[in-house]
């Protein structure tokens, strides 16, 4: 699997992107609408509405990147807020690579543990 942490800091632009969009209109959404450079080396992750897949682009001084990623089962937990690019950490970036969410809800698992638990005694 690639580690797109390794390659430098990475990017969500949360809410769905028309996924027939190449580079030059996803870094021109990238410079526009985020006001950042998609010249910097950094990431930028891209979702469609289906969920299932994802693209990555990247700039490595010499040209463009346009990775793909489809998941062949299930889907990504994306982010929905269409105004929104967040700054993923490390462990973020893996577990989304992995088809896991970003934003896992322990919390709410652990409520919902002790509610059974309590439930069964």
């Amino acid at each position: 699997m690639i580690n797109l942490a390794e390659l430098g800091r990475v990017f969500i632009v949360c809410g769905k992107t028309d996924m027939r969009r190449g580079i030059d209109s996803l870094a021109y959404i990238v410079k526009k609408s985020f006001n950042l450079d998609p010249f910097s080396g950094c990431v930028f992750l891209f979702c469609g509405s289906r969920r299932d897949r994802f693209k990555a682009l990247y700039w490595d001084g010499q040209g463009f990147w346009l990775l793909y990623k489809r998941f062949e089962n299930g889907k990504v937990a994306w982010p929905n807020n269409e105004d929104e690019v967040r700054e993923l950490s490390d462990e973020q970036v893996m577990r989304l690579m992995q088809g896991f969410t970003i934003d896992p809800k322990i919390r709410n698992c652990i409520i919902l543990c002790v509610r059974m638990n309590s439930s069964l005694n």
